[in-house]
């Protein structure tokens, strides 16, 4: 059955509203590149079993992960998930489960999202987390949001070394809210040059990533002593949350706002998705908090219950009331990420996480030894920038023959650093895999 779910005089409804005359001109700032403007190219109606036939051939000549050693991280990475947490996840309750609209039907879900929060606060060492997010770049965008409404100022600063999509998803949150994004270079260590931040005033919020997209650990110190001069909020993000395995957390350096992917928590890379967006902030600032918040109380007999304490709009509050658009949570993601870092616990997060930085170390002096320049001096956790010779295509052409990824290029984000590719190493790699792509790279 088609389902058309406006007629045309809904449209043309719509459109006098919006204030144009027809669908393309209200696509008009769409770019012709970006338009496809003759029909789709599909084949005639297929069979049930003819379909999952044509599937099975198409992923017969994929790419698959197993087949290839990928030494690329920047912002999705590949991890061993424990099988506990596939066996678990993979239960009918948990599967088939949506978003809790009934909380006293929902006890397990809501328990579940509660755990949840629990070990993210701890692990990023804030007092409040929400039920997650679509994934990292939504929800830096909503912290961004966030400190604007809370300050009520209209411009926010991002480091150029987060995450180049992240950035893009900021831009495209918040220009048609009127709020200008200001973006703070780089200096030659790899970090963000904070100093910049003297020539911009009445600033929301200032947001850096650390580990930033080169793998350099950033000065969260200084963030949060420059944004708190200027009376802006810290927001520090993350691509790889494994990271504070290791490293100190956010929170012991009293950031504002902590947000960020969570696709390392127990989370296949599935070609790209789905992934989870992690929030927290401290509690004073709780009610300007985007998304949904689960707390836990008891009822008049005394029982333990979980409730969906906030949430931002739907049913729930009023829609001019809300503090986000974003209207339910990557609840199944949010499960596997919980039951993941329940698996590993506190040790086991800090081993992995030390596994996952000497093992980039290794790769890192190896290359050294071989006359490469490693491009920043500045620490790192398990992802690097290399400078190679202008020559490295052909090598790297050759390697992706051989089934080996070495790194991506930066030079399309970042076009000063031609030759230069980040490279990723985690606990997938071993020490023969790691050997066989610096001989690779050799010769």
């Amino acid at each position: 059955m088609r389902y058309l779910p406006h007629t045309d005089d809904d449209i043309s409804a719509m459109l006098k509203v919006v204030g144009v005359d027809n669908l393309e001109e209200l696509f008009s700032t769409v770019p012709g590149d970006c338009l496809k403007k003759e029909p789709l190219n599909l084949s005639d109606p297929l069979t049930e079993w003819e379909l999952n036939q044509h599937m099975a051939s198409l992923t017969a000549n994929m790419a698959t992960m197993p087949e290839y050693k990928v030494f690329v991280g920047a912002g999705s990475y590949e991890h061993f998930v424990p099988s506990s947490v596939m066996s678990l996840l993979g239960r009918s309750e948990f599967v088939t489960s949506y978003t809790p609209y009934q909380p006293e039907v929902s006890q397990g879900t809501l328990q579940g999202i509660f755990e949840y929060q629990t070990l993210i606060c701890r692990l990023l060492g804030m007092e409040v987390a929400n039920a997650s997010m679509y994934d990292g770049a939504s929800a830096l965008a909503e912290g961004l949001l966030m400190a604007a409404r809370i300050t009520k100022r209209k411009k926010v600063a991002i480091s150029r070394l987060i995450h180049p999509h992240h950035r893009d998803v900021v831009k495209t949150y918040l220009w048609p809210t009127g709020y200008e994004v200001l973006e703070l270079p780089y200096s030659e260590d790899g970090k963000t040059d904070l100093s910049a931040l003297g020539g911009m005033d009445e600033l929301a919020a200032v947001a850096i990533q650390s580990p930033n997209f080169f793998g350099c650990v950033e000065d969260l110190t200084a963030l949060h002593q420059k944004a708190s001069g200027q009376g802006a909020l810290s927001i520090v993000s993350f691509t790889e949350a494994l990271a504070y395995g290791l490293l100190r957390n956010p929170g012991s350096y009293e950031a504002n706002i902590v947000c960020g992917e969570g696709q390392s928590m127990g989370i296949p890379q599935s070609f790209g998705g789905p992934s989870l967006g992690i929030f927290a902030s401290r509690m004073e600032y709780v009610r300007n908090m985007p998304g949904r918040l689960v707390g836990k109380t008891v009822d008049q007999a005394g029982r333990q219950g979980f409730v969906l304490t906030l949430a931002t709009r739907e049913q729930h509050i009023r829609r001019e009331r809300a503090t986000s658009n974003i209207c339910t949570n990557q609840g199944l993601c949010a499960l596997g990420a919980a039951m993941y870092m329940a698996s590993l616990g506190k040790y086991g997060l800090r081993e992995l996480a030390k596994l996952n930085y000497d093992k980039a170390e290794y790769l890192k002096r190896r290359l050294r030894e071989s006359g490469l320049k490693i491009r920043f001096d500045s620490p790192t956790f398990n992802e690097f920038v290399v400078e190679f010779p202008r020559d490295f295509g052909d090598t790297y052409r050759r390697l992706l023959d051989q089934k080996i990824v070495a790194g991506l290029a930066l030079a399309p984000y970042y076009p000063e650093l031609a030759n230069h590719y980040l490279m990723g190493v985690t606990e997938t790699k071993t020490q023969e895999d790691i050997d066989t792509l610096v001989k690779g790279i050799e010769s």
